[in-house]
């Protein structure tokens, strides 16, 4: 058993699984988390000499966070990677609520309760590492993604608040990471695979995306854009009308759009 234990969670695939290999190089213990089986993501990392555990739960549910927190069998948490996440395209109109309503319970209301009990912990002791994948979608009007943009804007702004509460925690780093277009199975998963967006083949590799995340956690920087053409997009959503972004979003993200 290693003397630290890191949480990912989004672990089976991406941007998570990625995250997860970083940390077991660095000698952290894992409890790696999904919605999803676990088929080859934790492949090779007992051989890494760390100790992991794999868990498969509903993190979209408060009893799929209290299941998570039992997992860890009463170890203090030193990092945290909160990355589990889902999309859904096409018109919100034309969306199950029990759809909309999964992306919403997934991306805000599991990140925000598993945040609020690792980090009270972490804050007690004043010291502990959180990571959590946001995006710079939450600088953009998603047309035809309005949901999970809408999400994203929720975590990028809320952690930017909750950075502010407990600043007087020196010993507790607390990074959002802000990927843009990722080549993971989120498109897939989301039935966007018809769009623009969806068949871009110049997408980041989820790899370098972690890598980037993982290291301005671990430098205690508040937040990191992974890759320069997203930096370039953010810092253009600033100066930009919301209706000019979400009629651009329009053009990448209508079902369709892939073909035009």
């Amino acid at each position: 058993m290693a003397d630290k234990f890191a949480i990912v969670t989004g672990a089976s695939t991406g941007i998570g699984a990625e995250l997860a290999k970083l940390a077991a190089k660095d000698g952290y213990d894992l409890l790696v988390v999904a919605d999803t089986p676990f088929v080859d993501a934790s492949a090779g990392l007992q051989d890494l000499g760390v100790e992991v555990t794999t868990l498969e739960a509903d993190l979209s549910t408060f009893e799929g966070i209290e299941q998570l927190l039992a997992a860890t069998r009463g170890r203090r948490v030193d990092l945290l990677c909160a990355n589990a996440g889902h999309g859904l395209g096409h018109a919100f109109l034309d969306q199950e609520p029990a759809h909309w309503r999964h992306v919403l319970d997934t991306n805000v209301t599991g990140t925000v309760y598993l945040l609020q009990k690792v980090l009270k912990d972490m804050v007690a002791r004043n010291a502990g590492k959180v990571l959590v994948t946001g995006s710079i979608a939450g600088f953009i009007p998603g047309s035809f993604n309005a949901v999970y943009n809408g999400t994203k804007a929720f975590i990028d702004n809320f952690t930017d608040a909750l950075r502010n509460e407990i600043k007087d925690s020196e010993g507790v780093t607390l990074t959002t990471l802000m990927p843009g277009p990722v080549e993971t199975e989120f498109f897939e998963r989301g039935d966007m695979m018809d769009t623009q967006v969806g068949q871009d083949p110049r997408k980041s590799d989820p790899a370098d995306v972690a890598k980037d995340g993982y290291d301005a956690v671990m430098s205690g920087k508040a937040s990191i854009v992974s890759g320069w053409k997203n930096k370039i997009q953010q810092a253009m959503a600033n100066v930009t009308p919301a209706a000019v972004l979400a009629e651009q979003h329009r053009k990448m993200a209508e079902p369709g759009s892939a073909d035009r």
